[in-house]
């Protein structure tokens, strides 16, 4: 059987997609004369589909590598286009931080959104739905679908709610991602003509000739690459995130930037495994131009968001990494699949911690802007003298950002560095300067900002945080540290599906 599946009897994915999206229905009824109960709702409805997210995570079969909670139902049958649902190890991992990063964005706006908050909630609870969708869909059409439709959501937080250049960053946003899905399109619609089918289990052992991969792989290339964002089509990022509020940065960073490492692994690397082979070196090449390179943009930058959107950028460029340098390991001796299966683990561990720590250093400018309204780092310093508990956050999520063992940030980094060790001493050393770089940048950040004396009167006025502020980055704190100091039941959770994918490589495909 080409597929191995393990079904439930509650279709607890569906749930997991739609009742967001039905709770946002809600929310926009209520509407914002009743502002309150618009946002009470939405988190309700956020904390439920959490709930649900547990009940997934309990009954999960850890050790296998099957996708559960199968669900298939016709939906466009002459094209033989099904609504087919199911998740792995890796699609677990990824659900569950979509769904604990939602509800503390719904709080972090709790008191500051104050223009049409019942949609500006609504928002994020159809781009919830969607996500949690992209993540496990098993049907080309139906993934294209929460693919594109994330763009819907998302070009409404910042377009609406952003800053003063937020139609410009809103419009790069919307044409970068959505050119390069086009060629994406063209891919799935070549690969329905060759296979007479969208099932993603199929396309993984079709046969293609190499210049059929080729094409292939260059055409999801240029959607996930973007999506990312990888060097040199990275540039929309830094303007989207000074442009979007706190909850759109939140989200982008912690969640939509992994769907492009995402969708390499579901589909660059099983269905194109020869092309993307052969190409391999090229994009571990730009992967380790991101990691040095954009980490020195990362240095001279004078605005927060600007500066931890490049470190984004950066800290992406570890999972891309990890994703291809796979392949160069496989072409060693035959002992290699132990390596390469530790370097996609890696990029995966490092997709989930990003998300978290991402989220929490966006959170924490948030808190600054809400009370100073400015991002530019000049205009701080001295902070922990008047918001002690907001300094501890912000040095603990710094040295996070840094690689700081202890916490999850050092954990995918050091598994791609030991793969790639394996690989070329200097592509593992060029890899590592992550550390420098990220520790230089940050701890840049962090003493300008946080420590010194006080800068100024509106920093001497500044109130520690409220209780609404503390339990969102409290929250974010646990899993930074918990991750990054028993990391088990994550890469458990994981192996099975990465140890899968690693063999199923090592099988051509060509003609």
């Amino acid at each position: 059987m080409l597929l191995d599946i393990i079904t439930y009897s509650f279709p607890l994915l569906s749930w997991l997609i739609w009742l967001p999206i039905a709770g946002a229905v809600l929310v926009l009824l209520i509407g914002d004369e009743r502002a309150g109960l618009a946002r009470w709702a939405a988190l309700g409805v956020s904390l439920a589909t959490l709930a649900l997210a547990c009940l997934l995570w309990r009954d999960f079969v850890t050790g296998s590598a099957a996708f559960q909670f199968f669900e298939e139902k016709p939906w466009i049958a002459a094209l033989d286009i099904y609504y087919k649902l199911g998740v792995d190890g890796v699609g677990l991992a990824l659900i569950l931080l979509t769904v604990i990063i939602t509800p503390l964005v719904i709080i972090a706006g709790w008191e500051v959104i104050e223009f049409k908050p019942s949609q500006y909630l609504a928002s994020f609870l159809v781009l919830e739905g969607l996500m949690v969708g992209v993540f496990c869909a098993m049907d080309a059409v139906l993934f294209y679908l929460f693919f594109e439709a994330m763009l819907i959501p998302m070009f409404i937080i910042i377009g609406i709610w952003g800053g003063p250049k937020r139609v410009y960053a809103t419009i790069k946003f919307f044409l970068y991602t959505f050119l390069g899905s086009i060629f994406m399109l063209i891919g799935l619609i070549y690969l329905y003509r060759q296979t007479g089918s969208f099932d993603l289990n199929t396309w993984m052992y079709a046969k293609l000739s190499m210049t059929e991969q080729f094409w292939l792989f260059l055409a999801f290339f240029a959607a996930f690459a973007v999506k990312i964002p990888m060097f040199p089509v990275h540039t929309w990022l830094p303007d989207a995130h000074v442009e979007a509020p706190t909850g759109g940065s939140i989200i982008l960073a912690a969640i939509m930037l992994k769907i492009g490492g995402y969708g390499f692994y579901r589909f660059s690397l099983p269905i194109t495994p020869d092309a993307t082979g052969e190409l391999a070196g090229i994009v571990v090449g730009l992967s380790l131009v991101a990691v040095v390179y954009i980490g020195l943009v990362a240095l001279v930058q004078k605005d927060m968001k600007k500066l931890i959107a490049y470190s984004s950028i950066s800290h992406m460029g570890f999972v891309t990494l990890g994703l291809f340098i796979a392949f160069e390991l496989m072409r060693l001796s035959a002992g290699e699949p132990d390596y390469a299966a530790l370097a996609v683990q890696g990029a995966m561990v490092q997709m989930v911690s990003h998300g978290f720590i991402s989220a929490a250093l966006f959170a924490c400018i948030g808190v600054l802007y809400d009370r100073v309204h400015s991002r530019q780092i000049a205009d701080y310093g001295g902070v922990i003298n008047t918001m002690p508990w907001f300094g501890g956050f912000m040095v603990l999520f710094a040295m996070a950002n840094s690689g700081l063992p202890g916490t999850s940030g050092f954990v995918g980094e050091f598994m791609v560095i030991l793969a790639a060790f394996k690989y070329s001493w200097w592509v593992a050393m060029l890899a590592a300067l992550t550390l420098i770089f990220g520790a230089a940048y940050t701890l840049w950040l962090v003493k300008r900002v946080i420590f010194g004396a006080v800068a100024n009167d509106q920093v001497a006025k500044l109130k520690d945080l409220t209780l609404r502020e503390a339990v969102v980055l409290g929250t974010l704190a646990v899993f930074t540290l918990g991750l990054g100091i028993y990391p088990k039941p994550l890469t458990d959770v994981m192996q099975p599906a990465v140890q899968k994918m690693v063999l199923h490589l090592n099988q051509t495909k060509t003609l």
